[in-house]
C-alpha cells in the first residue's frame, strides 16, 4: 500500500470520526433542547391550571361572601372571616398571577389581565367596594367565567393543544342558578 492509498484511508477515518461526533453533538442538542421545552411546557401547565384553580377559588370565596352580605344565603362564617380568606385568595391569586407573567406567551399574559380584572370587579362588588345589582352580580361572574374560557383557549395554544374549549362544539353555558332565582319567583330573584 502506497503513502497515496495510506493518506487517503487515513482522510477516510479522519472524516468518518468527524460526521460522527457532529452528528452526535446535533442529535444530543436537539435533544437537550426537547427536554428544556418539555420542562418548561411542564411548568406552563402547572402554572396555568394553579392560576384558573386560586381564580375560580377566590370567585366562589366572593359568592359566599356576597350572598352572605345580601341575605341571599347564610354564613356559619362571620364577614370578618370571609373577607380575610378572600384576601388570602387574592394574595394567592397575585402570586400565581406573576407565575403567568413569567412563563405565559402574549396571548396566555394578555388573556390572564383580561381575567383579573373581571375577577377584581366581582371582589369589588362582594366586599362593597363597588355597588350593583343581583342581575350587575351575575353578569360580573358570567364575564368571568368567560374570561376563564378565554384564557384556557390561550392556555391551550400556547401548549401545542389541540381543539377548543368554546365555539360550535361547545356552547356557551350559563350561570348555573336554582330555578327560583333564575326565573324570578323566589325572594332571591
Amino acid at each position: 500500500m502506497g503513502t497515496g492509498e495510506q493518506l487517503v484511508t487515513v482522510a477516510a477515518v479522519l472524516l468518518g470520526a468527524l460526521t460522527t461526533h457532529l452528528t452526535n453533538y446535533v442529535m444530543e442538542r436537539s435533544r437537550h433542547r426537547r427536554e428544556l421545552l418539555t420542562r418548561w411546557d411542564d411548568r406552563k401547565l402547572d402554572a396555568y391550571g394553579g392560576y384558573v384553580d386560586r381564580v375560580r377559588a377566590g370567585i366562589f370565596l366572593a359568592v359566599q361572601l356576597y350572598e352572605h352580605k345580601e341575605g341571599l344565603r347564610q354564613s356559619e362564617q362571620s364577614e370578618s372571616e370571609m373577607l380575610a380568606e378572600l384576601s388570602e385568595a387574592e394574595r394567592q391569586r397575585g402570586r400565581s398571577f406573576e407565575q403567568i407573567m413569567l412563563l405565559g406567551g402574549d396571548e396566555v399574559v394578555e388573556a390572564a389581565h383580561e381575567l383579573h380584572a373581571a375577577v377584581r370587579a366581582i371582589d369589588w362588588q362582594a366586599t362593597g367596594k363597588t355597588v350593583g345589582t343581583l342581575e350587575e352580580w351575575r353578569e360580573r361572574n358570567r364575564v368571568a367565567f368567560r374570561e376563564i374560557n378565554e384564557f384556557h383557549e390561550a392556555a391551550r395554544v400556547d401548549l401545542g393543544v389541540q381543539g377548543k374549549v368554546t365555539g360550535e362544539n361547545h356552547p356557551e353555558r350559563d350561570l348555573l342558578l336554582p330555578t327560583a332565582r333564575r326565573d324570578g319567583d323566589g325572594a332571591a330573584g
